[in-house]
């Protein structure tokens, strides 16, 4: 099997988007599940610290590598096709579903959740922003979970077209 320029980036931009996929899966069943038994100062000292500790370069490896490595696989499959059809669903759906609900929306509620300083805040005022804030981002965590496993399954799909 000859391994070409477009071959390794349909593979990169498999394996992350499936890592990408796999990091908001686990967040999903494993994380949302842990942090809903806690109560509601632990939570939100819990998110700032997880906030702050995600922003690294492996984090964005996944993270923006997905969406660009998807967009180049898609160039490059242009008039091939079911392949061109489906790597571009896959990078729609990652674009749109994965990186636009978290740039749109889960940032901002963890740049407010950033610079709450916990320690002035009532138990009353802690109680209702934790619930905000938790129902909001649980809420839309599901909706780039569920589009990045669907991008995933699209450009795994997309390997399983290409004609040798």
């Amino acid at each position: 099997m000859e391994l070409s320029i477009k071959s390794l980036v349909l593979f990169a931009a498999i394996l992350l988007t499936g890592l990408s996929a796999g990091l908001f899966y686990a967040w999903m069943v494993s994380v949302i599940p842990g942090t809903r038994k806690v109560v509601d100062t632990t939570y939100l000292e819990t998110m700032q610290s997880i906030n702050r500790a995600i922003l690294n370069p492996a984090f964005y490896l996944i993270f923006f590598g997905s969406v660009l490595l998807l967009a180049i696989a898609t160039i490059q499959q242009f008039n091939f096709g079911i392949t061109f059809w489906l790597l571009l669903g896959a990078t729609l759906t990652y674009l749109l579903g994965t990186f636009g609900v978290t740039v749109f929306g889960n940032v901002p509620l963890n740049d407010a959740l950033d610079v709450l300083q916990l320690e002035e805040l009532s138990k009353h005022k802690i109680t209702e922003f934790r619930q905000s804030y938790e129902r909001d981002w649980n809420r839309l965590h599901l909706i780039r979970t569920v589009f990045s496993v669907i991008s995933f399954a699209l450009s795994i799909l997309s390997a399983f077209t290409i004609s040798n």
